[in-house]
């Protein structure tokens, strides 16, 4: 009898066994569905991109700024135009593909500057560098209709996380009566601040009345950069003018950006560059 009983409870056991196995997966994924389907689930998650999001210092925007500049031939200066050697054609070409510096067509992104912005921003930098001694004290202030403003992206194409957005304001041929004098004629400013990586501008100032160690100090500390170390090499076929002094900032990595400040005698044309 015990047994019999000990063999029909094993009867039993294998039974409820089968019937997990066959039924079993299919409740359960029954039951799991009505806690899921037509409910709201809210779970705390990492942005999307999130992983992505570089921030480069001030040092590093230069140097790819400059990378891409060099990769590229843009308007500028009528003066520095000029200037443009078949050395420097070469050296654009070897550089094509790694760098570039394209129109942005999408537009301002986030918190950057709008176009309805950009004037009155470039005004505030004007401002801010005339009470450093950066910019001449009788440089005017820009207005919309008489300079083209351009929103370019510089990539760093084998990464394009290194990137850097600039509006480029460039006084137009046509404006009013064609005067020059004390104006901004080119200018590139980041768009996230506002802040200058070039400019070139008509001035009353003479080289010699320039300072341009007080300029590049006040500039550098500006725009959150290091200092810079000195230029050893004294090439005086390197810009089209004798009268500018260079200076070298740490770029990315072992690399390097140069810094020019210079000045074109006789259309007294006062210019802060960037190169490689």
């Amino acid at each position: 009898m015990k047994k019999t009983t000990i063999n029909f409870t094993l009867f039993l056991l294998a039974l409820l066994i089968m019937a997990l196995s066959i039924w079993g997966p299919e409740y359960l994924a029954v039951y799991k569905d009505g806690r899921v389907l037509d409910r709201i689930q809210t779970y705390t998650a990492e942005a999307e991109g999130e992983g992505y999001r570089y921030t480069l210092s001030g040092n590093e925007k230069l140097y790819i700024l400059s990378q891409c500049l060099n990769s590229q031939t843009l308007p500028e200066s009528e003066q520095n135009a000029l200037t443009r050697t078949g050395t420097e054609g070469a050296e654009l070409q070897e550089l094509e593909g790694t760098y570039a510096f394209v129109v942005n067509h999408r537009g301002p992104a986030g918190k950057e500057i709008t176009r309805e912005e950009i004037f009155s921003t470039c005004n505030e930098t004007i401002a801010s560098l005339k009470a450093l001694g950066v910019l001449p004290q009788t440089l005017r202030e820009v207005e919309g209709a008489d300079y083209e403003a351009v929103l370019y992206s510089a990539i760093d194409v084998l990464e394009p996380r290194n990137n850097v957005a600039v509006w480029k304001l460039s006084l137009l041929s046509n404006t009013r009566n064609a005067d020059k004098s004390n104006r901004l004629i080119d200018v590139c400013l980041d768009a996230d601040d506002g802040r200058p990586y070039e400019f070139y501008a008509r001035t009353e100032l003479k080289w010699e009345e320039i300072d341009p160690d007080q300029m590049i100090e006040e500039w550098r500390k500006y725009m959150g950069l290091d200092a810079p170390a000195p230029y050893e090499t004294e090439n005086p076929l390197l810009e089209a003018t004798p009268y500018y002094k260079k200076y070298v900032f740490s770029g990315m990595e072992e690399e390097r950006t140069i810094v020019t400040i210079g000045f074109y005698e006789g259309i007294n044309e006062l210019f802060l560059k960037i190169s490689r």
